[in-house]
């Protein structure tokens, strides 16, 4: 049985960053990373649609710590994985990585102070007779994503055993798929179908994209040229840290500014997409009818979907589907969408803790009956750190940090030599008002598992914050011991 200091779960962008964080800033510590995959990097590396990319800019996206060098600041998928690994390598990290292991259950005793890990072998590593194997861990770093990487949400359409061409989401993208001179529907309009959309449209004789509802679209340049330009004038890693500190800056003020004057920002965004469109299609599958930021803008480079929509080989209709039908989708209109391949980009299933169970001293973790400490801890579980972008920011930006208080915590620990610290309920914090972990943000795969997630209250440290200026202050300068965060020894 292996034991580390640390293991961390998930070798993605998270995971490795965390990773590294660790080894710069506890040079002491033992740790591992568990990776259920064969290959690091997580979504970079299990996503194969076509113009898989960021919709955040890469200077906010990437570390801290590695500056981006590429000319395009939104960048394609192979270019983040390539990121990912050298971040990785210039580290030494892939050594620390044991991959192919999945992690089931974690059981945590008091008495030992420790965690015990259950853990599967996955892929080609799966020995015939799967014995579970056991580590152990004195903390645990949670770097599992938020969505189940094999299970898709894919809701069931009337009708779609009958289809006669390919229909499957585009997670699963099947590796064989030859779409030239094809008739396309894609449903949905989130992310994904807004970068499959224009990236198939120079091949497919034509691709819908076909919605319920509109989304809020924006338009910006792949290439930062203010980044470009400091990177000429400046070391990179200056240049980095200013870029990345003008867009932290940018991307705050835009969602401040949608949160006191929605329909300025609203008619602010329309106007734009009023650039690229005639006055009626903006009106009809442009404009929501939520507040900006009531879920994620879609980002797209370049203007690239309005410019396939104006090439003629791409389209947008909503309406509501009525059912499948052999040669593709009848609409509650009546009207029938003519189709050879139907992509349900339909959304993600979210997965707290990468679906892992949790145990303490016997008795299962209920994370719904919990509160979360500073959007990273739970009341009541010991020793254990959960990394969770942010909604409103790029994910990577709470990432580092959240990698930078656990290193903190556990040099912290260090010094008092002490082995478990465990957010619990101060006496004024018993009866305060529960909140979803999560507010204001109505996107669909938010609002269907939100009740698996532990509460927020109505006061520090109980909030899930989505304020990196302020979150950074607080996780590099607020005290540890707040009086919430017991730090002890097993008795």
């Amino acid at each position: 049985m292996s034991h580390f200091d640390v293991v961390i779960v998930g070798a993605g962008l998270s995971g490795i960053g965390a990773a590294v964080h660790l080894k710069k800033r506890c040079p002491g510590k033992t740790f591992a990373l568990l990776e259920s995959r064969e290959k690091l990097g997580g979504t970079w590396d299990l996503y194969r649609y076509p113009g898989i990319r960021s919709d955040s800019d890469m200077h906010t996206l990437g570390y801290s710590f590695k500056p981006w060098l590429a000319e395009k600041a939104i960048a394609d998928g192979p270019s983040i994985l390539d990121y990912v690994n050298e971040a990785a390598d210039e580290n030494d990290v892939r050594r620390h990585i044991l991959f192919s292991r999945r992690l089931d259950n974690a059981a945590w005793s008091t008495d030992e102070a420790r965690w015990t890990l259950n853990i599967t072998r996955t892929g080609s590593a799966a020995p015939e007779a799967n014995e579970p194997e056991v580590v152990t861990c004195n903390f645990l770093l949670m770097c599992s994503g938020y969505y189940s990487y094999d299970k898709p949400y894919l809701p069931h359409f009337e009708g779609q055993e009958d289809f006669e061409g390919p229909f499957f989401h585009p997670q699963l993208w099947p590796e064989d798929l030859d779409y030239t001179g094809k008739r396309v529907v894609v449903i949905g309009s989130g992310a994904t179908a807004m970068t499959v959309v224009p990236s198939m449209a120079n091949d497919v004789e034509h691709i819908t994209m076909l919605q319920r509802s509109p989304t809020y679209v924006v338009s910006y340049p792949d290439k930062d040229a203010i980044a470009n330009f400091l990177r000429k004038i400046l070391p990179d890693k200056l240049a980095y840290a200013i870029t990345r500190f003008k867009n932290v800056q940018f991307q705050r003020r835009i969602y401040e500014k949608t949160r006191t004057a929605p329909d300025t920002v609203k008619k602010f965004l329309l106007d734009r997409v009023r650039k690229h469109l005639d006055a009626e299609t903006v009106a009809k599958h442009f404009t929501p009818s939520y507040a900006p930021w009531d879920q994620r803008l879609c980002l797209i480079p370049n203007a690239d979907l309005f410019k396939a929509i104006n090439s003629g080989k791409a389209s947008v209709v909503t309406d509501q589907i009525d059912r499948i039908t052999k040669k593709g989708i009848r609409l509650a209109s009546g009207v029938e969408l003519e189709a050879d391949i139907i992509i349900a980009a339909t959304g993600l299933n979210m997965k707290l803790l990468g679906g892992v169970e949790f145990s303490i001293d016997g008795a299962t973790v209920q994370f719904p009956d919990t509160f979360s400490y500073k959007g990273m801890m739970y009341s009541d579980v010991p020793n254990l750190v959960q990394t969770f972008g942010y909604i409103n920011a790029s994910w990577t930006l709470r990432a580092d940090l959240t990698a930078e208080y656990t290193c903190r915590l556990l040099n912290h620990m260090d010094e008092l030599h002490v082995r478990q610290c465990t957010p619990r309920l101060r006496d004024q914090d018993q009866g305060m008002e529960k909140h979803d972990w999560i507010e204001d943000f109505s996107a669909g795969y938010m609002q269907r598992a939100m009740h698996l997630f532990p509460k927020q209250g109505d006061h520090a440290p109980w909030l899930n914050t989505q304020n990196f200026t302020e979150d950074k202050k607080m996780i590099r300068h607020a005290p540890l011991e707040d009086g919430t965060l017991r730090f002890d020894n097993p008795a």
